[in-house]
């Protein structure tokens, strides 16, 4: 909420938004804090909840399965991808930081035999260092959805980084996973194909999503059944974000969150 300070909200879906959507606020991230809370709503009407949507957090699922016995535990799919391009990413600014050594070599090396450095220019007018900082957006993308100067500056990277190809493809088909099945046992057969494509192209990153996902799997295929997503939650917490900056942040905690409730609960 302010200086660091992290707080649990819990999110009523059928709300949409507006009011009656905040169930709970609660200090802090920690499991047993907010299960003590959540406990002291009835156990008639928790045992009502029959789906839950949350992150790969181990607290948050501690807190989901130990109040609401009765829901269903849904990953969010946005999450499980967010990992594998995170693992993109990494792989790219590993070439950017290598790209920015090579650079400096080239730079001290012309200044000690006293001629001009000249930066290779590529095709579209970017250097090496700057083609790989320039395609972060680039990779967060789908190939249709790329401009003309995003496909061009694509193609230029795979050329010199096959590398970063092969982990854009893995990202990808992770992605047209969740998009082309509603089957439980076709998605899940299709993570385990996907997760073999991991071992072998040797990634390490990618080799940590791959263990993240197999230790998840069974709340990650629940997605399949309703196709339900983390989305309403994402976008309360980012209309609590603006609420806060209108009045660039929080000074006076506890008026906030009246403030808060009074509106949306």
């Amino acid at each position: 909420m302010s200086d660091g300070e992290l707080y649990t909200i819990l999110t009523n879906k059928a709300a949409k938004g507006k009011k009656g959507s905040i169930v709970a606020i609660i200090a802090g991230t920690k499991a047993e804090t907010v299960i003590d809370v959540l406990q002291k709503i009835p156990i008639n009407l928790r045992k009502k909840v029959r789906e839950i949507t949350l992150d790969m957090a181990a607290n948050m699922e501690l807190i989901a399965k130990r109040t609401f016995p009765n829901a269903t535990r849904v990953t969010d799919r946005f999450h499980v991808q967010e990992l594998a391009t995170e693992a993109l990413q990494e792989i790219r600014i590993k070439h950017r930081w290598e790209a920015l050594d090579a650079e400096n070599d080239a730079i001290e090396l012309a200044k000690k035999t006293d001629t001009e450095y000249i930066p290779k220019i590529l095709s579209n007018g970017d250097t090496v260092k700057q083609l790989l900082a320039r395609s972060r957006y680039v990779l967060y993308k789908k190939e249709r959805d790329w401009t003309e100067n995003q496909k061009q500056r694509a193609i230029l990277l795979f050329e010199l980084y096959p590398d970063i190809k092969q982990a854009y493809d893995l990202t990808m088909s992770l992605s047209y996973i969740f998009e082309n099945t509603n089957d439980k046992l076709y998605g899940l057969t299709r993570l385990a194909k996907w997760h073999e494509k991991v071992r072998q192209a040797g990634f390490k990153a990618f080799n940590t999503v791959a263990r993240s996902i197999q230790n998840h799997y069974k709340t990650i295929v629940n997605f399949f059944e309703n196709r339900s997503t983390n989305a309403s939650a994402e976008s309360f917490n980012a209309k609590i974000k603006a609420f806060r900056s209108q009045f660039r942040g929080v000074k006076n905690i506890p008026f906030f969150l009246y403030r808060l409730t009074q509106i949306y609960a």
